[in-house]
């Protein structure tokens, strides 16, 4: 992969900021032609620095305005049961973020679900039947203060 240049690191701001800004936009922005805007942009996603597009919904007007923190323990630590719990876990819907951590617990699981009765659901018909759950806690999220998902850029200096 070549390295990054400021004009790259620019061009990734501007689409972590709008998805929909066309080349012209951008090439506008940086006093550039649309040329080599789209052919950055397109060395970008061949070498996996833009992995893809998507837009940002808003969970609340969709329902889904409980969002819970689960550790999840397993019982059994051996390779083959980690790679299951992992399989399975993409196979839940309400889990829209899934990270295996360090610590005291194994995974920490992010779910989106509307109320406790869909949560209780979910643990209940879903989660708890899962091979190898040892132990889940769930943390309620009362205020979400911050949530982003651009990664931050450092322009070179």
């Amino acid at each position: 992969m070549a390295a990054l240049d400021n004009i790259d690191l620019q061009i990734l701001q501007f689409l972590q900021a709008n998805a929909l800004m066309t080349n012209k936009e951008i090439a506008s922005r940086l006093n550039l032609t649309t040329t080599p805007i789209h052919e950055r942009i397109k060395r970008l996603e061949n070498e996996g620095v833009i992995e893809k597009y998507t837009a940002i919904l808003n969970k609340s007007k969709l329902g889904k305005s409980l969002v819970v923190l689960v550790d999840v323990t397993l019982k059994e630590h051996a390779a083959s049961f980690l790679e299951q719990f992992e399989k399975d876990v993409l196979l839940l819907p309400e889990v829209v973020e899934c990270y295996c951590i360090s610590g005291g617990s194994d995974f920490l699981l992010k779910v989106l679900v509307k109320d406790m009765d869909e949560y209780r659901h979910f643990i209940l018909h879903k989660l708890a039947t899962l091979s190898n759950i040892g132990n889940a806690q769930s943390r309620f999220v009362v205020n979400e203060i911050k949530s982003q998902t651009p990664v931050p850029i450092n322009l070179v200096q």
